[in-house]
């Protein structure tokens, strides 16, 4: 082994006897995309256990965790780094041997995640697979064991690289004003991960997925208000312009495949060819989806008003959550088994998931609001220390770890200039006692809100409309008086 592999182990080795939470945890990426996590057992708060990945990744202690992960990697950026593996260490799995698993085994050494007994020989063997897998683990990648693409990449991303991500995450986490409170909702936008914390711990995780790059996901913070059972969707100003009216262009039967009514200001429904499709600037009717399974918000939305007009969602496309990169909505986030997480919310309340799953399979349209209230918070971390004593890693997806990236996603409660809602124009246009037949079909657009408004309103007819999702008034449930 070279020397630099070697003294990358003394620095991991050095780490582990200094680091309160000391020892290289098993890999503990769930199995599915949402599971309850156990709590820790007395005494076993700095021992690795499988799936208990129970503190969360933002939360009281997430500070002083990265501030011990960043002194790793200074000393590792100290000590020269990682040289980058050849193309030739794309595909190694166990049982390769030669100069190419020998460079992988340094390289995996250097970080921490392979001891010095294990690092010594040439052969990918069963250490090596485990390695890998707690390094796939700390990167949110599907734990192949395997060097697939993804994990190729962050293998090869420079140790100062993730020195500067270390930086930029504490200088987020010490300017943070936001207050955790007994039970909390953390949206974590690099790792498309939703976490419900109770007294500090996780007890669900799931995962989800945010803004691709070029409609990003906020960072935010607000209160979860409400839970919505079959919500209607109202397509947003942005939306109609970008892609519905393109789409026309090419499928004049774009509305009927996506389930899409047409309506005036007031509410009342028109004929699609009676709206000027051609418009410039914001449209003045409004789209909105019916509810069911194919709506693009799926069959449950969490309310959480902010500035932002961004929420919470089921989906259709649940394949997606499938993925190691999930980064394809316009800003709100999809979660999965998002029943479970609306369950969770409501669970003092003495809604159960057996009523949200009775009420939704029953067509039932009903908002619950939370008697209490509970904080969330849209954060942006690329990297941090763990409860396990593990450094976690993830993309910056937005290549916000800069200085100006860092101020603009920073809770500390400063107000920031963005750019101001659109205005919607009133129309004109003739009600028709017949609307057109909407075929539902599996294609959905991606939901997301830039208005200005509350989500959750309820009024069927309106002076103006705003882009956001104002459902019917809803039908009287028992789930909503409780």
């Amino acid at each position: 082994m070279s020397q630099r592999g070697l003294a990358g182990i003394g620095v991991a080795l050095v780490l582990m006897a200094t680091w309160p939470a000391a020892g290289l945890a098993e890999p503990g990426r769930p199995a599915s995309a949402s599971q309850p996590l156990p709590p820790a057992a007395p005494g076993d708060a700095f021992k690795p256990q499988e799936n208990s990945d129970v503190e969360p990744a933002f939360g009281p202690e997430s500070l002083a965790r990265t501030l011990g992960a960043l002194k790793f990697y200074e000393d590792v950026v100290a000590q020269g780094g990682w040289r980058p593996l050849a193309e030739g260490a794309r595909g190694l799995r166990q049982g390769a041997q030669g100069a190419f698993a020998q460079a992988l085994k340094e390289r995996l050494a250097i970080s921490g995640d392979l001891d010095n007994a294990s690092a010594a020989s040439d052969l990918f063997d069963a250490a090596t697979t485990t390695a890998l897998k707690r390094f796939q683990s700390r990167h949110g990648l599907s734990e192949t064991g395997a060097v697939g693409r993804l994990t190729f990449a962050a293998l090869n991303v420079p140790a100062e690289v993730r020195l500067k991500q270390l930086r930029a995450s504490v200088e987020r986490l010490q300017n943070n004003v936001f207050k955790f409170e007994r039970r909390y909702v953390v949206v974590n936008i690099p790792g498309a991960v939703v976490e419900a914390v109770n007294n500090g711990q996780v007890e669900r995780r799931h995962l989800a997925v945010v803004g691709k790059k070029e409609r990003q996901s906020p960072v935010i913070s607000a209160r979860i208000s409400s839970v919505n059972l079959n919500p209607h969707w109202t397509v947003p100003n942005s939306i109609i312009r970008n892609d519905v009216a393109k789409a026309l262009k090419k499928d004049l039967s774009y509305l009927n495949k996506h389930n899409l009514r047409t309506l005036n200001h007031q509410g009342e429904e028109v004929d699609p060819n009676s709206v000027n499709w051609n418009f410039k600037g914001n449209p003045n009717f409004l789209l909105r989806q019916d509810p069911g399974p194919q709506n693009s918000l799926g069959q449950l939305k969490i309310d959480m008003p902010n500035t932002e007009a961004v929420y919470m969602h089921d989906t259709p496309k649940k394949e997606l959550f499938k993925q190691d990169v999930r980064f394809h909505s316009s800003g709100c986030a999809r979660i999965s088994d998002v029943r479970d997480l609306a369950a969770w919310l409501l669970q003092d309340q003495g809604v159960s998931r057996e009523d949200i799953d009775r009420e939704i399979e029953a067509g039932s349209r009903a908002e619950i609001k939370l008697k209490k209230q509970v904080p969330v918070a849209w954060v942006y971390l690329t990297a941090y220390g763990d409860g396990q004593g593990r450094v976690q890693f993830r993309e910056d997806i937005y290549g916000l770890d800069t200085p100006e990236g860092v101020a603009l996603t920073t809770l500390d409660g400063k107000k920031r200039v963005r750019p101001k809602p659109e205005q919607p124009q009133i129309m004109a246009a003739k009600p028709r006692k017949a609307a057109p037949a909407l075929a539902q079909q599996k294609t959905t657009i991606d939901p997301v809100v830039t208005g200005s408004s509350q989500p959750g309103a309820s009024q069927p007819k309106r002076p103006a409309f705003v882009p956001t999702d104002v459902p019917l008034p809803p039908k009287p449930v028992p789930l909503a008086q409780r």
